[in-house]
């Protein structure tokens, strides 16, 4: 069996082969199962295909000329077929239904169109994608599929409403890859206030787009123009609608929302013979619908993320500081009609426009004028930034406001209502612009201060206590492993705040402890949550971690990452982590109790997660970063069980076009270590790679590499999987305790992308960026060949035997360190 389909339509279905096709349906031509219908330039197809159920049969329009079989519009997705073959045909009355071959008594589905007497209705397949039934006599369209969309927009395809019939286009998901029936995710135009598109679970809010701005919407930065297709948003007196054209005929783009509730802008590369995934909405929590609640701000790179915006205050304080913040916030100081202040928030998101006013015609000073006389109004903004400036139009809001986000780019200018008391914050917001202006000048001096500040400090307290000096390391410059200086650009807290947070380092508050020393969970003043790790005094391993921690993680942003909030070198050496509640991969995934608690969509999202921190390090971050220590034990989960890579202690950053190295001394923990590492000491990317693909087998599993034991052979996990995938069986290897939650093409695709990272030459592996496209798009996958470590284990008193893992025996223990949870 092969498992590597695309991801939303799973290997499980499969389109009927047509003998022959036709170009129109009539009531003398029509299209029965061994039959299709081809638009003119043979861009798109039209036929019977089956689901996982072979029982059930649909009639469904897909691409023509490319491999990968996607259906793009489903007929009878509420009613499949179950009997006899199906007939497609066009009635005398101008109607096209679906019955079951020689019965005509029931409709399986039909457009209810109807055509003028004398009229000649034929349905015929446009090369848009668009189904139209048509009066060939009149030339008029009668029905078309534009009109009834189902998981995926089309070029040219329109996604909101006729304002004067009432009438709606909107997607709806499958409910699961191999079941086209209408799911429980939609995504469709609001109507109410100034229109912004909305993604529903049932009646729930997931996501909005925010709203138009001339350029995109407000809440989807990454909608930029490109050279593949051009987007508008069109509100006339008739109808509301978003849709795309195409810039080039040859680009084949969709946007499609996934079973699972996310959109997706898939391209196909004909090179690739794949899918490649373009783009996604939501990308990370701050697009969550209403997470911060009313006047709170979401920051991704803050944590906690949500926080409220200057001159508000928790609604809940009991209920924030347990990052709970769906009450939001309020204003500190209550307004007073007729004597309030409008205070710009620069650079946001806009607002959630349920409940707005707009006005295309108005400036921003004339929208300020309007909302200042009506109380009700609660801030404002331009409707239209594309021509630069302040904007034109206005744009009005009158009750709480949510799904504000802060953008350092791309966002636009909020003015809030606020009372005339807090004036205060017209002069810090005019403050803060200076200090923007003159940041970029001043940066260079503030560094050079603090390091000599930082100097000072250390060398001070060397002369105090010199017990407690590191010898060999500054914390004002250190040097990394290829010799280069780095500045540090971390901040300082004071003991006396750190004990404070931890109860004194309270047995009550430690969470771990490991090489370095112990780590303990505190609590700031402000409320935040954080883990403290504490070097120990005798611990050489503990102060190489420490000097890796400071030079690498407190220059890595990514939301797959652990966050570095600051460090302390007053009497003791500590570093300061955001606290992840969910504490590590391991605590679930090898837990009999825990582990129910993962179903498919957290551990495919883990993989996602994890595959985008690695890229990160190996790619895109300012250094090219070797973590040397990938496993289940250093990937934390935050509330929402996102994945975050931590303890950088054993990494090694790459200068230039360095792809590889060797060390003296191999460090790491076996069952994730590659063969050319544990044996040679020859590390590189390609070695986190083998560890990646270790996880996500494990991930899919439930079961860990070393220690694996299976009645029919003496393989670890890795042989496993691989002798299950060689049987065609790889869906064999899920963990059983998912319990029917899987999404088995995701699954199967998983397994293969495992086992292509687990390669034994490190040159068979892909880079994780290619791990990347591959988990997001639906490229076909090349077979992976024998994994490392492939020979069985020698068992106790098996002379005869040889075993691979015996030459690692020595050295079984980790020599990685124990990270905050």
């Amino acid at each position: 069996m092969k498992y590597c389909l695309p991801l939303f339509f799973l290997s499980l279905i499969s389109a009927v082969r047509f003998s022959h096709a036709l170009d129109t349906i009539s009531t003398t031509a029509w299209i029965q199962e061994g039959q299709s219908l081809i638009s003119a330039q043979g861009t798109f197809e039209l036929g019977f295909f089956n689901s996982s159920d072979s029982s059930r049969r649909y009639v469904g329009i897909w691409y023509k000329k490319i491999t990968a079989q996607t259906v793009v519009w489903v007929a009878n997705r509420f009613k499949p077929l179950r009997g006899s073959a199906g007939v497609l045909k066009v009635t005398s009355q101008g109607s096209l239904e679906l019955h079951e071959k020689n019965r005509t008594g029931e409709i399986f589905w039909t457009t209810n169109s109807s055509a003028p007497n004398g009229g000649s209705p034929v349905a015929q397949l446009l090369d848009t994608g668009n189904l139209v039934v048509l009066d060939r006599a009149g030339g008029n369209i009668l029905w078309q599929s534009f009109d009834y969309p189902t998981d995926t927009l089309l070029a040219a395809m329109k996604l909101g409403r006729n304002r004067t019939s009432g009438f709606d286009r909107f997607l709806t998901a499958w409910t699961s890859p191999d079941d086209p029936s209408p799911g429980n995710y939609t995504f469709k135009l609001d109507p109410g206030g100034y229109p912004q598109l909305l993604l529903e679970q049932g009646d729930t809010i997931k996501f909005n787009t925010g709203p138009w701005n001339g350029i995109r919407w407000s809440g989807t930065p990454n909608l930029t123009p490109n050279p593949y297709y051009a987007y508008e948003f069109i509100l006339t007196n008739d109808e509301m609608y978003y849709h795309y054209t195409l810039r080039n005929d040859t680009v084949i783009t969709r946007l499609f929302l996934s079973s699972s509730g996310v959109l997706q802008r898939y391209t196909w590369i004909d090179r690739m013979q794949g899918w490649l995934l373009y783009l996604t909405e939501p990308i990370d929590n701050c697009d969550t619908h209403s997470l911060c609640g009313p006047y709170g701000s979401c920051n991704i790179n803050n944590s906690p993320v949500c926080g409220c915006l200057e001159g508000f205050n928790p609604k809940n304080s009991s209920e924030w500081d347990l990052t709970d913040w769906t009450a939001g916030c309020v204003r500190r100081t209550v307004m007073e009609c007729g004597k309030e202040i409008f205070v710009k928030y620069p650079s946001v998101r806009l607002p959630d426009t349920q409940h707005s006013w707009f006005n295309r015609s108005m400036n921003l000073q004339e929208c300020e004028a309007h909302c200042r006389s009506n109380c009700s109004c609660m801030a404002y903004s331009s409707l239209d930034i594309s021509g630069g400036g302040a904007g034109t139009g206005c744009l009005e809001w009158t009750s709480g406001l949510i799904d504000i986000r802060e953008y350092k780019e791309k966002g636009q200018d909020l003015y809030i209502r606020m009372s005339e008391s807090e004036k205060g914050l017209l002069q810090s917001n005019k403050k803060k612009h200076k200090v923007t202006i003159i940041a970029g000048v001043a940066s260079g001096a503030f560094l050079i201060v603090l390091a000599l500040l930082l100097f000072f400090v250390a060398r001070k307290l060397g002369k105090k206590d010199k017990s407690k000096t590191v010898k060999g390391f500054r914390l004002d410059t250190g040097q990394n492993d290829e010799g280069h200086d780095e500045d540090l650009e971390l901040p300082l807290f004071d003991m006396a705040t750190i004990a404070a947070a931890t109860d004194n380092f309270s047995l009550l508050n430690k969470i771990g402890e490991g090489g370095f020393g112990p780590v303990y969970k505190g609590k700031l003043s402000n409320g935040q949550e954080i883990a403290v790790k504490k070097l120990s005094s005798n611990s050489k391993q503990g102060l190489d971690e420490f000097k890796n921690e400071v030079l690498y993680v407190a220059k890595l942003q990514h939301r797959n990452l652990v966050k570095l909030l600051g460090c302390c070198i007053q009497e003791e050496n500590l570093l300061v982590y955001e606290y992840m509640p969910n504490k590590s991969l391991d605590s679930f995934l090898f837990d009999q109790e825990q582990r129910k608690e993962l179903d498919w969509s957290k551990r495919f999202s883990i993989v996602n997660g994890i595959a985008r921190g690695l890229l990160y390090l190996h790619q895109d971050s300012r250094l090219r970063i070797i973590h040397r220590d990938l496993k289940a034990s250093n990937i934390l989960l935050d509330n929402d069980m996102n994945p975050k890579i931590s303890d950088f202690g054993l990494a090694k950053s790459f200068g230039g076009n360095q792809t590889e190295a060797n060390t003296n001394r191999v460090v790491g923990t076996y069952g994730y270590m590659s063969p050319e590492y544990a044996i040679d000491g020859v590390f590189s990317i390609k070695s986190d790679v083998f560890s990646y693909g270790v996880l996500v087998l494990e991930t899919v599993s439930g079961k860990r590499n070393r220690g694996f034991n299976h009645p029919d052979h003496r393989h670890n996990l890795l042989g496993h999987a691989w002798r299950l995938f060689s049987e065609g069986k790889p869906l064999d290897l899920l963990d059983p305790l998912m319990d029917g939650s899987c999404n088995m093409s995701e699954a199967a695709r998983c397994i293969q992308i495992g086992l292509l990272c687990v390669q034994r030459c490190p040159e068979d592996r892909p880079t994780m960026a290619k791990v990347v496209m591959m988990l997001g798009s639906e490229i076909e996958l090349p077979g992976p060949k024998e994994p490392g470590f492939f020979n069985e284990r020698k068992l106790l008193g098996d002379d005869t035997s040889s075993s691979s893992q015996a030459a690692y025996s020595a050295n079984e223990v980790t020599m990685t360190l124990l990270t905050a949870r």
